[in-house]
């Protein structure tokens, strides 16, 4: 008797030292898979979650989204947003996938602008140009993360003077907060010590069926009576358009669909589809809807709200199928809408434009809100 009650404890302490499995986040993500060094710096995972069950993961690899969990109209948590589910694949598989862009988001053109008489030279990556702060911005930088509680983080990260050949030393700081009304809340803000250009934003594909399979059918509202057109280089004019009469009038729900192959339509064949910034009617008054998106086969909508001036509207024209997501999720041509508030693209070399300019003893600030709910 003696000898089968040791053999029992010695089993309950083995067992006791046995290593627990890990707990999938609700999309299914480990935290593990989030964890290693990149330039020195370590990576993770944190979990945002509200009193609804919402659930949002982010990784402070370039402050990204990496799944958005929220319930479609019969109750079924569905993950909104494309991505990665390893971090190895954030960094071997270049992409913008919830990323914070910075320090500049969008194109600058021919990666010159000047400020107080002085010219600054940008990487070129993107048809001559310098997209989203160049070939190593912020999405591929690692911010510092803390999380002061279940629904907030807030992440900070200095880009030095000269870093992506921008001037000026700036220290930025994103906080996102889960709300309980099912909103991701996104404060951008930055100081500089070194007159500098700003302009930041969360580059999230959105796929509101959950399945990445298409953005057809979605109905996309932007409140914009105007647009800024492009060149065949992605590149904006320097015109203002009105959307009247165009492919590119979305004043009301409209399928994304609809419209995006008629290349008959010069700005849909130079963006291949819709990728371009519009001239938002709210005029940076972040408590009004400036565009919504909404799956009609699952009934989530996404309100999106900002005090910035513009946002560019991005149809996921270069997904081609070859890159495989979360859960092995092949990512198909035009699987997502992206809706990046921001400043107009190249608005440091168009002075008539809203100013990215930052300077010292000023403090950027930018606002961004995407509201999830069930359409009625």
């Amino acid at each position: 008797m003696k000898k089968m009650y040791l053999w029992a404890v010695a089993a309950l302490s083995l067992a006791s030292c046995a290593p627990t499995a890990e707990k999938a986040t609700e999309s299914g993500l480990l935290r593990s898979n989030f964890q290693t060094e990149v330039d020195g710096k370590k990576t993770d995972l944190y979990v945002l979650r509200n009193k609804n069950n919402m659930e949002v993961c982010v990784t402070n690899f370039g402050g990204r989204i990496v799944s958005v969990m929220v319930p479609d109209r019969t109750g079924q948590m569905r993950d909104v947003v494309l991505g990665f589910d390893s971090i190895q694949d954030y960094i071997n598989v270049p992409s913008d996938f919830g990323a914070t862009i910075g320090r500049y988001a969008n194109r600058i053109g021919q990666g010159k602008f000047t400020l107080d008489s002085v010219e600054y030279q940008l990487p070129k990556n993107n048809f001559g140009h310098c997209l989203h702060g160049g070939p190593k911005g912020f999405q591929y930088r690692v911010f510092d993360a803390t999380q002061p509680n279940p629904q907030e983080i807030q992440l900070t990260y200095l880009a030095k003077d000269g870093e992506e050949g921008f001037p000026g030393n700036i220290q930025c700081k994103v906080t996102m907060t889960l709300t309980d009304d099912n909103a991701i809340d996104i404060a951008y803000e930055a100081t500089t010590d070194k007159p500098t250009i700003v302009n930041m934003t969360n580059h999230s594909y959105f796929n509101l069926d959950g399945d990445a399979r298409s953005n057809a059918d979605h109905l996309l509202m932007i409140d914009a009576d105007t647009y800024t057109p492009v060149d065949s280089t992605f590149m904006t004019t320097g015109a203002i358009d009105s959307v009247a009469g165009t492919p590119m009038d979305f004043r009301i729900p409209t399928p994304v669909g609809k419209n995006i192959d008629d290349f008959d339509f010069v700005q849909i064949k130079n963006g291949h589809g819709f990728d371009h910034n519009w001239i938002l009617n709210t005029k940076g008054d972040d408590t009004k809807v400036c565009a919504s998106l909404e799956s009609p086969k699952t009934g989530i909508l996404l309100d999106v709200y900002t005090n910035e001036p513009g946002i560019q509207v991005y149809s996921g024209n270069f997904l081609d199928g070859t890159i495989k997501g979360k859960h092995g999720i092949v990512y198909n041509p035009r699987a997502s809408v992206c809706l990046e508030t921001q400043k107009y693209p190249d608005s440091p070399n168009k002075p008539e434009w809203p100013s990215p300019v930052l300077r010292p003893g000023e403090t950027y600030h930018s606002h961004c809100v995407f509201r999830f709910s069930v359409a009625k």
